[in-house]
């Protein structure tokens, strides 16, 4: 029995296939984890949605910002991106079914010294508190108010974290760090403008994972989101947006051993031109 932790796949069901036959998966013996973004901007995010429900308790897929954003958008509360792909899921005759599955994905998921979240967590949270603020979002999304909830949910204030935020600031701001955080300051004030890489940091803000005194040290952080980052394998952290829907690749690290997989990506562009692709294992010392 093997648990695989799997990158940001948004739509690339080609590639998550290939991937998939690097490690050999086995649905009877392996569990995976997905860091979220299952959907937007590939090619097919109907067939990977409707893959990684069908796996039912063999998979954990967490929520990532673009799994909002289809939930948004298939409500009209969000106006589609010109980069949006999903199509496909708004058309699909199982809609229904599908955005309730992934509106009940969790927004966090921890076992034993790991834990799972698309873009990270702010330097004051340890993994418990983190676990229990995600829950109330789960709460919501899962609860009568969802469409309310979703509604709502956009805006980049508040852009720190206070105890006594309440209402839909208080959710907001868990939103947001859990999956739009690359950079904030010591504090835990956030900043959403910046995508590049970590040496591009605005003046007086770090990338989250590399603020002295973060709380959740203690855990090892998994988590996509982050193309421009690139994989980065740490001891107490594995980021695994590799960028694929970009060209990259797709990543996965097998947790008991921390051995790499990953399969080349391809442009839309490129994909005309060619479906092949072989998956090549690495490992990561």
């Amino acid at each position: 029995m093997a648990t695989y932790a799997i990158g940001d796949i948004q739509g690339s069901f080609d590639e998550l296939q290939a991937l998939l036959g690097a490690f050999a998966f086995d649905r009877a013996k392996d569990s995976l984890w997905f860091v979220g973004d299952l959907v937007n901007r590939g090619p097919a995010s109907l067939a990977t949605l409707r893959f990684v429900r069908d796996l039912g308790d063999g998979a954990v897929a967490v929520l990532g910002n673009h799994d909002l954003h289809l939930l948004a958008l298939a409500q009209g509360s969000v106006k589609a991106r010109k980069d949006d792909t999903l199509g496909d899921v708004i058309a699909a005759p199982d809609r229904d079914s599908l955005l309730d599955w992934l509106r009940h994905r969790p927004m966090m998921h921890v076992a034993a010294d790991y834990a799972l979240v698309h873009a990270g967590l702010l330097p004051q949270w340890d993994v418990a508190k983190a676990k229990a603020l995600a829950g109330e979002v789960e709460r919501e999304l899962r609860g009568p108010g969802h469409r309310e909830f979703l509604a709502q949910l956009y805006g980049s204030r508040p852009d720190s974290w206070n105890d006594n935020l309440r209402g839909i600031d208080r959710l907001r701001v868990i939103v947001n760090a859990m999956t739009r955080l690359r950079f904030c300051t010591p504090e835990g004030v956030m900043e959403f403008e910046t995508k590049g890489e970590t040496a591009k940091a605005p003046a007086g803000y770090l990338p989250w994972f590399e603020v002295p005194g973060r709380k959740s040290v203690d855990h090892t952080l998994v988590c996509g989101h982050w193309s421009a980052l690139g994989l980065r394998m740490a001891p107490k952290l594995l980021a695994l947006d590799s960028g694929c829907v970009w060209g990259g690749e797709l990543s996965a690290v097998r947790l008991e051993d921390r051995r790499l997989y990953q399969v080349p990506c391809v442009t839309d562009a490129a994909r005309v031109m060619s479906r092949s692709g072989r998956a090549r294992p690495r490992r990561r010392r």
